[in-house]
This record gives structure tokens, C-alpha cells and sequence, in this order.
């Protein structure tokens, strides 16, 4: 039976993370052991991660007491503090989802074939609506500098690929987490650049909630667009994709040095060849508008 890691970054998480935890301790024909990392809450997550423990031998909850004021960094902790070396796999996992039971068999049957798996989503609210998040389109050459594969929460990987990218991120494990806020885009990204082959399955294997603490969540109405538009105003999303490329060591790459360091010339590089940049045709388009009016 294969053996898999699943890491949980958690933070004020009460409400939803035992619906998290039993259906990932209810996957199909899996041995599975989990790893929770909490962000210094204010909620009763911690005590119910830890009587978790006490029923269950393969929940452990990292020491607590930190605060990372993020995902990202709270992922980049449990990659750097985990022992991984005994699994076949390792999977990611927030705190507030529900994974459908075979999520992990159908991931490592795709994983027979790929390096690193990811999966469409059912995002759901409240209010009973429900939504296809499609992120299965095509990958491109430079799509990675651009986005990630999808939400974290359904990466799943073999173990080599996990134990080169944490052999890299420990040593710049001091500044990362200040220069890249998104782990999943990073992740991505190492793992394209570095050759590794990710598959992207159109079949939704998770129900992915949304509610008003999530960091990123899906983009599906007008606040959802306007949040992202002045992020992108704001040149921080310009600011993750040139520090991702710098961490990569891309630097002397075509798209680094006549795209994203050229200024306004750099921006009409990159316009003529935005079907590289990334996967959805929306997404494209709205990036060639943001490069043409130089707010990029």
C-alpha cells in the first residue's frame, strides 16, 4: 500500500477542520500519515488538531507557538521541519476543503505516468452555490512564472520531486517567505523549471470552500476581479513573478531579460507572446490589456 505525507497548514480553522481531517483520514486503499502546522491562533484549532492526536496515531501537530501570517510561509515550515524520506508521496492540504475519498488513489495512478498532480475543484459557499474551477487548460512554456497549477490544497507529488524542491528552499529558507507569498506558484514553478512533469486532471477531486477568510480563493464575481486588479496595479503581482524567476535562476532567460527587466519595451515583449504566459484564454487576454496600458 502506498505511503503518503499529507501536509495541513492551519489557522483559526476551528469550523471546518475536523470536516477536513475525516475526510482525509477516510481516503481509499491509503496509508497515510498527517502533519498539521498552526499559525498562532485565536480560535480552538489547536485543541481540536490535538485531540485528533489522541485518537489518531497518524496525526501530529507541530510545535506550536509560531506566527507566520500566511500560508506560504506556514507550508515552507512543514516542508522544512517534516522527515519526508519514508513516504512515496506527499500531498498538500488546507484546513477548510473536503477531499473526495479516491482523491489520493487518483492522483497516484496519474502519478505512475507524471512527477507532480493537481486537480480541478468544486468551489461551494455557504449559500449552496457551487462552481467548476477549471485550471486544466494546456500548460505553455512560461505559464509557471505566471500562475500556479491551481489551488495547493490538491497538489500531490512523488517523493524525489518534494525532497529536491525542500534541498532547495532550505537554503533560502532566511528570505523566502518575505519574497514569495504564494507556495503553490512556487512549487509549480520550481517543478516546471526544473523538467519535472506535472499533470493538471480536469476531474474535480475536492470541494473547495469559499468564505471570507480565504487568502486567495476563486476569481468569480466583481470583488473577487477588483481585489486581483489592484494587486496587479499595485505591481506586486509583477514583483512575485520577477522574484520567482530570480529565486529559479532564470535571469538569463529570454523572458527575464527582454520581458520582465526591459521596462515598457519589456512589456510589449512579453504582449506578442502572452499565448505562453498563460493557460486560459481569459486570463491571456487580460493580461495582454494590463501589458498594453503598462499597468503590469
Amino acid at each position: 500500500m502506498h505511503k503518503v505525507a499529507v501536509l495541513l497548514s492551519a489557522y483559526n480553522g476551528e469550523q471546518w477542520i475536523e470536516e477536513q481531517l475525516s475526510s482525509i483520514i477516510e481516503q481509499n486503499n491509503i496509508s497515510l500519515d498527517i502533519y498539521i502546522s498552526i499559525d498562532e491562533s485565536t480560535d480552538r484549532t489547536l485543541d481540536i488538531c490535538q485531540s485528533y492526536t489522541t485518537k489518531n496515531k497518524n496525526i501530529t501537530v507541530l510545535p506550536y507557538g509560531f506566527k507566520f501570517g500566511g500560508a506560504g510561509k506556514n507550508f515552507f515550515r512543514l516542508l522544512a521541519d517534516t522527515d519526508l524520506n519514508g513516504y512515496d508521496y506527499i500531498a498538500f492540504s488546507d484546513q477548510d476543503d473536503i477531499w473526495h475519498e479516491d482523491k489520493l488513489t487518483k492522483a497516484i495512478s496519474e502519478l505512475h505516468r507524471y512527477d507532480c498532480y493537481s486537480s480541478n475543484v468544486i468551489a461551494f459557499w455557504e449559500d449552496g452555490r457551487e462552481m467548476l474551477i477549471d485550471k486544466s487548460q494546456l500548460q505553455c512554456k512560461w505559464d509557471f512564472l505566471f500562475e500556479a497549477a491551481g489551488p495547493g490544497c490538491t497538489y500531490v507529488f512523488k517523493r524525489d520531486v518534494i525532497i529536491q524542491f525542500k534541498t532547495w528552499l532550505l537554503m533560502h529558507y532566511e528570505k523566502i517567505g518575505d519574497d514569495i507569498e504564494l507556495h503553490d506558484w512556487l512549487i509549480y514553478a520550481f517543478a516546471r523549471s526544473r523538467g519535472y512533469r506535472w499533470f493538471i486532471d480536469p476531474e474535480p477531486m475536492m470541494r473547495y470552500r469559499q468564505h471570507a477568510n480565504n487568502q486567495v480563493g476563486t476569481n468569480n464575481n466583481i470583488k473577487a476581479a477588483k481585489k486581483r486588479f489592484l494587486l496587479i496595479r499595485s505591481k506586486w503581482y509583477r514583483k512575485q513573478v520577477m522574484n520567482i524567476a530570480g529565486y529559479l535562476g532564470l535571469q538569463n532567460s529570454a523572458i527575464f531579460r527582454f520581458g520582465l527587466a526591459n521596462g515598457y519595451k519589456g512589456n510589449l515583449y512579453l504582449l506578442v507572446r502572452v499565448n505562453k504566459l498563460r493557460r486560459r484564454t481569459r486570463d491571456r487576454l487580460a493580461l495582454a490589456l494590463f501589458l498594453l496600458l503598462n499597468i503590469f
